[in-house]
């Protein structure tokens, strides 16, 4: 193996030293875990910072408190307790055991074994920890595997799949995120095997391993793995479209766009409003993910020739964000390669437009004569429709004709 990288700076300066500092007292210590030092050994940012220590939750809460930090107990039955720091949360983790599981939850004991809290994580490069001196403490092979693109269990992939059946989807997230190549044989192996106890996880802990799985840089090829061993069929609860998914991906790397989870959701699985409705309960969508993917599944299938008229008039409707979202998806599925003009051009239609305030209120009307009430609102509304048919104009005097002329219609 290669020398260690240069210790990053956070572990040198900032809160993470107050925080060791803090805690470490009375004999106890405390390492950084997880996925900060993954990726520090990878040369990406920590992300969230997560820390464990020998000392046990009351004390860690104390002495943070003592120092002077907000102290959150989020999981302090299992061990867990949040400190925020400047706005900034961090995780801090007494080591644990196993005693008991279900494949949902765990009962445990709280320890001062390293090696045997690492021993309880899933994967082998989960299994790492940094101590304050900059110390790799890897008991399972983690950093080789690491290097070498492999994402394995720890032990018997069995075991730990049964365990907590959510690793069946932390490994394939893992896989998109760190690994290259096949998926580990024994591990997917355990996760077809265990594929039912899926069902008995909350729909919350799947969202949030479906939304960073979407995302993550080989998300594709991990699907199409997922796919082809019918594990993302019971997931969606629906024929996943994996091909899409990989057409909007390359969408994006031509536009230069981040990659979206509830876009990339909907490439994959959305194609009727009613697949927004089933994806819903499945997942525990919250409210505005659910708009955004039933917006897509009733109007994805859109046409650059229809003309701009129309883009303008369904960008006013559905503003932006729905506006790209349909057009981004509509992109994808279409046969037009990513630097067709047509479909770039109404891609970008909300960056060269903005649609101007409509004109008219209920006030308007009932100073011309009209009665506050449903008549007013249809009259409205028949109002707005000509308004958009009409361009979206907004000289008095053109919107007044329109005005007139709804009304006019209206008497005659």
């Amino acid at each position: 193996m290669t020398a260690l990288p240069p210790l990053p700076d956070w572990l040198a300066a900032g809160h993470v030293p107050q925080l060791i500092r803090a805690i470490s007292v009375e004999g106890d210590a405390v390492r950084v875990v997880g996925g900060a030092v993954r990726n520090w050994l990878i040369g990406l940012p920590p992300g969230d910072i997560d820390l464990a220590t020998t000392a046990e939750p009351g004390l860690v809460a104390a002495r943070a408190g003592g120092a002077g930090f907000k102290v959150v107990p989020t999981g302090i039955a299992h061990g867990t307790v949040t400190i925020v720091v400047d706005g900034t949360g961090y995780e801090v983790t007494t080591l644990r055991q196993d005693i008991a599981t279900d494949g949902r939850r765990a009962v445990v004991r709280f320890g001062r074994d390293w090696e045997a809290d690492a021993a309880r994580r899933d994967f082998t490069i989960n299994a790492m920890s940094l101590s304050a001196e900059g110390e790799l403490c890897d008991y399972f092979g983690g950093r080789r595997d690491l290097a070498d693109g492999k994402v394995r269990f720890i032990g018997e992939a069995l075991m730990r799949v049964r365990e907590d059946r959510l690793r069946i989807l932390r490994l394939f997230r893992f896989h998109a995120t760190y690994a290259r190549g096949a998926v580990d044989r024994a591990a997917l192996s355990a996760c077809i095997a265990e594929r039912e106890g899926l069902a008995d996880l909350s729909r919350e802990r799947l969202r949030a391993e479906m939304m960073k799985l979407v995302v993550a840089p080989r998300a594709g090829a991990t699907l199409q793995a997922m796919a082809d061993c019918g594990l993302l069929g019971q997931v969606l609860g629906g024929v996943p479209m994996v091909a899409g998914l990989d057409r909007l991906v390359a969408l994006e790397s031509a536009l230069a766009m981040a990659a979206d989870p509830v876009q990339r959701l909907a490439s994959l699985a959305i194609l009727t409003r009613e697949d927004a409705l089933r994806l819903r309960e499945r997942l525990a969508l919250s409210n505005a993910e659910f708009r955004r993917l039933d917006g897509i599944g009733h109007g994805w299938r859109l046409d650059p020739a229809a003309g701009l008229a129309a883009a303008k008039q369904l960008l006013y409707a559905v503003g932006p964000r729905g506006f790209r979202d349909r057009v981004l998806v509509g992109f994808a599925r279409s046969a037009a390669e990513p630097a067709d003009a047509a479909w770039r051009a109404l891609l970008a239609l909300p960056e060269r437009w903005t649609a101007p305030h409509f004109p008219v209120s209920g006030e308007d009307l009932q100073r011309r004569g009209l009665t506050a009430g449903p008549a007013l609102g249809t009259v409205l509304s028949l109002i707005r429709a000509r308004w958009m048919a009409a361009d979206f104009p907004v000289a008095r005097d053109r919107v007044a004709a329109l005005v007139d002329e709804v009304l006019g219609e209206g008497r005659g």
